[in-house]
């Protein structure tokens, strides 16, 4: 006769328990759920002030920014890390924000 040990109702229910085979896939799913923004097209005076605030900014400044990026607005807070005139971009911490997809700009300092 073969002695077994008697499982208690916690662990005959792990037995049961929902298995994901597919790691990440409701993450990924949820991800293509979320509804796609459209980019809003500012006023002349509103990219007047924009450009007036990202004069105002220097490196090591402490900034918060929020841009358009992939169907959705971001908030980006850091220091400002590079302000390229030229190639018309800031980097934040580690993150480039072109300045046409700037939307607002708080200088924290």
């Amino acid at each position: 006769m073969v002695n077994r040990h008697k499982m208690s109702k916690e662990e005959r229910a792990k037995q049961f328990m929902p298995f994901a085979a597919l790691k990440g896939f409701e993450l990924a799913i949820a991800e293509k759920e979320k509804p796609v923004i459209c980019k809003v097209e500012i006023s002349e005076d509103r990219k007047d002030e924009l450009d007036m605030k990202l004069r105002e900014i220097s490196v090591h400044s402490i900034a918060s920014i929020v841009y358009y990026n992939n169907g959705a607005y971001i908030r980006k807070t850091g220091m400002v890390a590079k302000i390229d005139t030229s190639a018309k971009y800031i980097r934040i911490v580690n993150t480039k924000i072109a300045f046409s997809d700037i939307y607002d700009i708080s200088i924290l300092d």
